[in-house]
């Protein structure tokens, strides 16, 4: 059975808490805020570190604010979160490196870039959002590109405090969820409060009890594409993602010639139809996937890409 414990996250509004603060507040593990696109770095990481940890904190892990919008700033974003933990925080290869994802139009595709660019240089990943933000990504797409889900889900407190016993009654029903963060006002000392959900939460901040990340190829800095092996891009300018899986349509879907609305039709298929896929992409309109043919392959859109609404369901 898993033990509930308590996980604080600090940012710069936290830099006036003290030792006995932190005392008080009795919350074994942190995740601190490092950076922010390519020009924010916490000027207070190392203070907030050492201040918690003389205040009881055993555990770490860092925490990026992402504002990119496409795979070549997403590289951009990882390198400077990766290269700000390492001369701020001397953050080692191995430790849970998080991306809080709370802006409007960011792709999914992005997403896996950044947490593949973490992985590739050695660290072990970490996704962040709000529940009412989960329509905007594709978390199955997603989860196989981190080690663990952090989810906020709370309602409006109007600033009152909230203590380490969370109201279930309002936890996401939401799969991956390791980590839940239930408030942004802890015992009143204004700092946002969590609570673990899986044992997998707890690990990740103590590298040493972790199961090894799995090797990844080196990243091309210059090149958007982290994986060549898994992530390439066609000559429509077409990022796909290789994975091998199946889809089951809920409504008739056009099976097209390109991973495009214009594209010729191939066939229209109905409801109920079994879609053997072999990579996907996230366009403006429509999440794709290609589907391999005799001939070649035909594309068939699955998902809303705006509203995140899916054409079925994925096994």
């Amino acid at each position: 059975m898993t033990q509930r414990t308590t996980v604080i996250d600090l940012a710069s509004f936290q830099s006036g808490l003290t030792v006995d603060n932190y005392k008080a507040i009795g919350a074994e593990y942190a995740i601190v805020k490092i950076s922010e696109s390519t020009n924010y770095t916490n000027p207070y990481i190392r203070s907030l570190i050492d201040l918690s940890a003389a205040g009881g904190i055993k555990g770490y892990a860092f925490y990026h604010f992402g504002r990119f919008h496409n795979d070549a700033q997403a590289v951009a974003e990882a390198n400077y979160f990766i290269n700000a933990a390492k001369a701020r925080a001397n953050v080692k290869p191995g430790t849970l490196m998080i991306l809080d994802a709370e802006i409007q139009g960011m792709p999914t595709s992005s997403v896996i870039t950044f947490l593949d660019t973490l992985r590739a240089a050695g660290y072990r990943t970490g996704f962040y959002t709000y529940k009412y933000l989960l329509p905007n990504f594709d978390l199955e797409a997603i989860h196989p590109h981190m080690d663990m889900f952090w989810l906020a889900a709370y309602p409006l407190a109007n600033g009152r405090a909230a203590d380490k016993n969370p109201d279930f009654k309002y936890f996401p029903s939401t799969n991956y969820v390791d980590l839940w963060q239930y408030t942004d006002n802890l015992l009143g000392y204004n700092v946002d409060g969590s609570i673990t959900i899986t044992d997998n939460a707890i690990k990740l901040f103590n590298p040493s009890t972790a199961p090894a990340p799995a090797p990844q190829p080196k990243v091309d800095q210059s090149k958007p594409v982290v994986n060549p092996q898994t992530t390439w891009t066609d000559n429509l300018g077409v990022v796909w993602h290789a994975e091998d899986g199946k889809f089951i349509s809920n409504t008739a879907l056009h099976l097209r010639w390109g991973a495009l609305p214009s594209a010729s039709t191939i066939a229209v298929l109905p409801a109920e139809s079994v879609i053997n896929y072999d990579a996907w992409s996230r366009g403006n309109d429509f999440v794709y996937v290609r589907q391999p043919r005799g001939n070649g392959y035909g594309y068939i859109a699955v998902r809303n890409a705006k509203t995140g609404e899916a054409y079925g369901k994925f096994e």
